[in-house]
């Protein structure tokens, strides 16, 4: 289990360039207030679920589905802080 902020930001990153194929430039840019679902043409409601799964996977948690909404994928700095939180349960 990751409760390092720094390591589930390096595996969030990671995650979005293995399964959304975001280029490293794109996804070196994002910070806390970067918007996602939206606004990331790759990140639509079908690559959500393959997101979940793999970020499951990487960082040894598990996501319900009645843990995350909208406003989860709203900003990278929301989806990083949900992320974090769920490390340290």
């Amino acid at each position: 289990m990751t409760t390092d902020e720094a390591d589930v930001d390096l595996a969030l990153r990671a995650v979005l360039h293995d399964v959304l194929g975001i280029s490293q430039s794109r996804i070196a840019a994002m910070n806390e207030a970067t918007p996602l679902f939206g606004a990331v043409p790759e990140l639509d409601s079908m690559a959500v679920a393959a997101l979940l799964t793999a970020l499951e996977d990487r960082l040894g948690i598990i996501i319900h589905d009645d843990d995350i909404d909208a406003e989860t994928f709203e900003t990278f700095g929301k989806l990083l802080s949900f992320l974090f939180t769920k490390t340290l349960i």
